[in-house]
């Protein structure tokens, strides 16, 4: 029961990191593409993935300002890598997946650092509740591929994940880290 709780914040983690851009000739490449998240159950780290995510990208690094990211998570594919912590994340106590199956990030602005660098401010919906996100990235290009990574810290108890009993931050911390690595196609030269 501790270790779904943890995996529940994972997710949300995981969620929260999962924007990245992508248009009409931009895609998304699943299986060369990674959303994990990793949490603390009385101080111990656990880790855990999402299986099935997706994103819509409009990126042009010439045109930040009309760039637009929207990216969604499967919470119902999260795993921890054991059946009976993988059974609990779905209930109303952690990602209440019966009444919201999606964790959604859409941008409100991207702002370049340099250096392949980028922040993406956007708002951050897991669990009914929406937050306000900021998220640093690093893009990286090597050929046709362009490949978008980082980690998104985020607070579980922001989004309702792992309350009742499971909000005492002794057990199951409240901060999770969301780290991503995605797979892009079709990304214009940076």
């Amino acid at each position: 029961m501790t270790h779904p709780l943890t995996l529940s914040l994972l997710c949300a983690g995981l969620l929260a990191s999962l924007a990245l851009p992508v248009s009409a000739q931009q895609k998304l490449l699943p299986a060369q593409s990674e959303l994990a998240f990793t949490a603390k159950q009385m101080g111990v780290p656990i880790s855990g993935h999402f299986k099935k995510f997706d994103a819509q990208l409009n990126f042009d690094p010439a045109r930040l300002a009309s760039s637009q990211v929207a990216f969604s998570v499967d919470m119902g594919s999260a795993t921890l890598g054991a059946k009976e912590l993988d059974s609990e994340l779905p209930s109303a106590t952690w990602f209440n997946v019966a009444k919201f199956p999606l964790a959604r990030f859409s941008s409100s602005s991207i702002k370049a650092l340099g250096a392949g660098k980028f922040d993406l401010t956007g708002q951050l919906t897991i669990k009914g509740q929406v937050q306000s996100v900021q998220v640093p990235l690093t893009m990286v290009q090597s050929g046709a591929l362009t490949v978008v990574s980082g980690t998104l810290p985020i607070k579980r108890l922001a989004f309702k994940i792992g309350d009742g009993e499971w909000a005492d931050t002794s057990m199951v911390a409240d901060e999770v880290r969301v780290s991503f690595k995605l797979a892009l196609s079709g990304v214009g030269k940076l």
